[in-house]
């Protein structure tokens, strides 16, 4: 499947669908997302199902309900109406299943990132005192 071909809310539906049972199985953790070019490049999981109290082992928590991911997979692509001006970047969702409740909640974080090395210079002697003056800062 060609990512970079499809809308990022497409894309965004496409990871939630990809990690769907690693939610099921996850009490907490954070979804991270990389986007070059509003496209994906990579995509995970972040969590720790091993939980130790006074030196022993517990079992992990319940996770996420099938209802909840496909909740969190809306959530995630409504909250994409809330990005503004950036292709390049990332997207947090941290989130958490309450124990013994029926209810879980999330965060969503973005940042955008870019690399001064991949941009091109077209007129070498303005951007000789753009550079001058960045290094005066």
């Amino acid at each position: 499947m060609e990512l970079d071909a499809m809308p990022l809310a497409r894309q965004i539906d496409f990871v939630f669908r990809q990690l769907e049972k690693e939610l099921t199985n996850a009490a907490a953790g954070t979804v991270m997302i990389h986007i070059r070019n509003n496209a994906i490049g990579k995509f995970g999981l972040k969590n720790n199902p091993i939980e130790s109290r006074n030196g022993k082992l517990e079992t992990a928590e319940k996770g996420m309900t099938p209802k909840q991911v496909q909740a969190f997979r809306q959530l995630a692509i409504d909250a994409l109406k809330l990005r503004r001006d950036w292709t390049h970047g990332e997207i947090l969702y941290d989130f958490s299943v309450r124990p013994n409740q029926d209810s879980w909640s999330a965060s969503i974080s973005y940042e955008s990132n870019y690399n001064m090395s991949n941009w091109s210079y077209r007129n070498p002697t303005s951007n000789a005192s753009k550079l001058q003056s960045w290094r005066e800062l």
